[in-house]
């Protein structure tokens, strides 16, 4: 069995204040002779503990790309249920050594095992007497103020993305499937993939996002409307990518979103012929920011 430096944590949006402590996980990985690798759980311990969640910024399959992307060459992903809420932390760490661990990093607020009783404090003195290689990383700040994933939530519910992305140090990300539409986007001059969010995620204020979207590994701009589409009396809320320089059938296929700035609030036209002309305008304002940044 390969031996591992585990990154212990939630790693929801893998933002600047996860990758400083994936950062030093490779480092003691590679000090080590080990593989870095991190320990994540598949839905927030907050649901079980407290009986009420925060909106996720990603999926458990999102947040593995990212994390793989930062250098984790595996990912566990656990779920949280009530024989992992009940078990002592150092019993949670045994487990973890039972499975290749030979070794951790952890923030210094990191809290696990039943009743929250395991911090970073027990973490390193637990290492310490089994001599593993141990490191807890401090809290990351940016602009005065410590880089959470709650400061991510609140940047994205007020549309300001551009925040949102320079915490998490990377566009924010949204993977999923195809769906069929109503073939308005096509009708419009636009290709259009249908995306739900998942539930549980994160749904960012509704408006027109310019994206990069990632298809069978190659990218193609795209201007992505957020919300209920007012214009043509949609229902639900949902997530339309108007793909450019695209000619193909998207449905059931597999696409990857990253958005990277908030062009303007969702409004209803007074026609087809008015919703027309601003994706015109979005997909102008779209091109000329990505060709700026690629």
């Amino acid at each position: 069995m390969d031996k591992k430096i585990y990154a212990l944590g939630f790693f929801d949006g893998v933002h600047l204040g996860h990758q400083a402590l994936l950062k030093e996980c490779r480092r003691l990985a590679e000090q080590n002779g080990c593989a870095a690798a991190a320990v994540t759980f598949t839905t927030h311990p907050d649901g079980l503990v407290f009986g009420k969640a925060p909106a996720l910024l990603n999926t458990t399959e999102d947040k593995a790309r990212i994390l793989s992307a930062f250098g984790m060459a595996d990912v566990l992903a656990l779920p949280f249920d009530e024989t992992l809420m009940r078990t002592p932390w150092w019993e949670f760490l045994e487990a973890l050594i039972a499975l290749g661990g030979a070794g951790f990093v952890c923030g210094d607020d990191f809290r696990f095992g039943a009743k929250g009783e395991g911090t970073a404090e027990k973490l390193a003195a637990f290492c310490k007497e089994r001599d593993l290689p141990c490191a807890i990383v401090p809290e990351q700040v940016l602009d005065g103020e410590r880089i959470s994933s709650s400061r991510i939530r609140a940047c994205l519910e007020q549309g300001d993305l551009e925040q949102a992305n320079r915490l998490l140090g990377h566009p924010m990300l949204l993977t999923g499937t195809v769906q069929t539409g109503k073939q308005l986007g096509r009708t419009l001059g636009f290709p259009t993939a249908n995306l739900t969010f998942p539930e549980g995620l994160i749904v960012p204020r509704f408006g027109v996002y310019a994206c990069g979207v990632s298809i069978d590994e190659k990218v193609h701009y795209a201007v992505a409307n957020i919300g209920t589409r007012p214009t043509v009396d949609g229902e639900g809320v949902t997530i339309e990518v108007h793909l450019l320089d695209f000619d193909g059938d998207l449905y059931g296929k597999e696409v990857s979103v990253a958005f990277y700035k908030f062009l303007r609030p969702e409004k209803k036209f007074a026609s087809l012929e008015e919703l027309q002309r601003e994706i015109q305008k979005n997909v102008l304002e779209t091109r000329t920011l990505l060709e700026k940044t690629q």
